[in-house]
Order: C-alpha cells, then structure tokens, then sequence
C-alpha cells in the first residue's frame, strides 16, 4: 500500500509538472529587435511575436532588423507592416549590433530601392499581410527580392487573414502613408522627387492579432487619436494588450497616448513603441523621457520594449514572464 501511494504521488507531481509546462507553454513572447542590445532606442519599431504553436510574426522591421540575416529573426511566418514610411519599411539597416549611440543610431545598408521589410519577407517566404493599395505594390517588389507574389495575403478594414490559427485584421490608424521616392524606379521617382511628392499606396493602418491563448493585441501602428480605438478595438475586437506609438509630433505624444490606453482602448497591458527618443540607458528608463511620462500617465502595467528582452503574455494580457 505504501508504495501504491508513493507512485501515486509521483504521477500526481509528473502532471502538475506536465501543466505547469502546459500553461508555461501557452504564452505568447514578444521580443523587441531594437538597434542597441538591452535598450530602448530612437528608430526602434520592430517586435517579433511568437503564438505558443510555434507561428512566428514580424512587427514593422524599420531600420533595426539587421536584414534577413539577422539572427534574432529565426523563422518567421507572417511580416506585418503598418505603412510605408522609410522608418516603418526600411530603406536601410545596421550591418552590426549597437552602431552609433542610441540616440542617433547609425545605418549602414542600404535596402531601397526595395526594402528591408521586403527582403526579410522574400528571404523568410513568409505571408505579407497588408491593407490597402499596399497589396497592389508589393507582390512585384517581393518578385524582386526574389520571393514570390502569392506571399501576399490581403486584410483590408474589416477582413480577416488567418496563418495557423492566429488571425490578423486591419484597424483604421489616423496617419500619412506616401511612399518616398526612395522606393521606386525610373522616371516615376525622379518625378515626384522633383516635384516634391510621394507616391499614395491606400491609407494606413494598425492591426489586431487575436493568438491562439486568447490573447488580443492592437498593433497601432502611427496613429492619432481614432473613435475606431473604441469602437472597433476595444468594444469589438476586445484588446487586452496594446503596442502604442507615443513619440509625438508625427501622431500620439505621451499625454495623447496615454489617453488612447486609459480611456479608449482600455487593455491590461501596454508596450510603448515609436519613442523616438533614447529611453534607456542602462536598460533603465531615464526618467526626462517621453517614455517616462507616459509610463507615469497610463493607469495599467507599462512594459518598456529592451531590445533582445523576451517577454511572455498569457491570454488574458498579462504579463507573466520577462516583465
């Protein structure tokens, strides 16, 4: 009987370990790739998120994904990009980690006319979603790249893409969305450039990414403040983690920023992201910072974005592991 009850204890510890596991496992990660190792720095945009079956998300590659090359991409299954601006879709990107000061990063590969965006996701052959007249352009650049035209799947406002279980929908973002004449040959681009103009590619936007744990995330993208915030991701969608822009002048600042979490959106974690600002030094948050004074301002956990850091959320938005 002794030893009945002994085995039974075992087994008893080997499926607690199990579910621990199990729920250990059930997590999202999102993992900043920022230009400078372990800090928050001013071009950084890119995040990549990985759902617990293994699907893997890049975030608005910029400037800092060092290419298709870089090692902290892995695989990667799905390429998000909120709009063409340069800083969003990469005209260039650093050879090497930690070029230049936080600050004022320095980028020393040149991507246009294509872009890094572009190549990573010709590289990877994964699934381009996009909204807009997004979806007209890139299936040749990514022919360029060498990847191929069926790579891009469209999700306009109110459709849904869906890789592996993890569904993708586009979400009004009040911003600009002009492709530079950067990105484009011949006598087009000498043309705008000439006249000062940029090419129009549809209307920008943010996304909701619904994970297989449950967890709903609003990427904003470059955003003002929307009625959609409430409307559609809050109220409808039911976002409980948020990634924000919050660098001011070009969309939200801090103080509008803080509003679109506390009184819009209303999730129950916040990323910070497009600071345009060294926020860290150290990996701490210098406390002059515009990333300071949202953190101050916004009423829910506040998870400034380290470059290289792994964080995990489960799907009720919390954060649970990296924190």
């Amino acid at each position: 009987m002794r030893r009945l009850f002994i085995a039974l204890g075992v087994l008893a510890a080997g499926l607690a370990g199990t579910t621990a596991q199990t729920a250990y496992a059930a997590n999202v990660k999102v993992t900043p790739l920022g230009s400078h190792d372990g800090e928050f720095c001013a071009r950084d945009r890119a995040l990549v998120f990985e759902d617990p079956n293994g699907t893997r998300i890049l975030y608005d590659a910029g400037f800092t994904v060092r290419g298709a090359d870089d090692p902290r991409l892995g695989k990667i299954d799905v390429v998000l990009l909120s709009h063409v601006h340069a800083d969003h879709l990469g005209s260039l990107h650093p050879s090497a980690a930690n070029l230049g000061e936080c600050g004022s990063p320095k980028f020393d590969v040149k991507d246009a006319p294509n872009s890094n965006t572009t190549k990573i996701a010709a590289a990877k052959k994964a699934k381009f979603i996009l909204g807009g007249e997004q979806r007209s352009y890139f299936p040749h650049m990514l022919e360029v790249a060498g990847g191929s035209k069926s790579q891009v799947a469209i999700a306009r406002f109110g459709g849904e893409a869906t890789v592996n279980g993890v569904k993708f929908t586009t979400v009004p973002a009040t911003h600009t969305n002009g492709l530079d004449p950067d990105f484009i040959e011949g006598p087009l681009a000498e043309m705008l450039e000439k006249n000062g103009l940029t090419a129009y590619v549809g209307p920008p936007a943010g996304y909701v990414v619904r994970f297989t744990n449950g967890l709903v995330a609003y990427l904003s993208g470059d955003t003002g403040i929307t009625t959609e915030q409430d409307v559609t991701v809050r109220r409808y969608y039911k976002a409980n983690l948020a990634v924000m822009n919050i660098g001011g002048v070009f969309a939200t600042g801090p103080a509008e920023a803080a509003y679109v979490i506390n009184s819009l959106v209303k999730p129950k974690s916040v990323i910070p992201s497009h600071a345009n600002e060294a926020a860290t030094k150290g990996g701490k948050l210098l406390p002059d910072s515009k990333t300071a004074k949202f953190k101050k301002a916004v009423k829910i956990p506040v998870y400034v974005p380290l470059s290289g850091k792994t964080m995990e959320f489960n799907g009720a938005g919390k954060c649970v592991s990296g924190c």
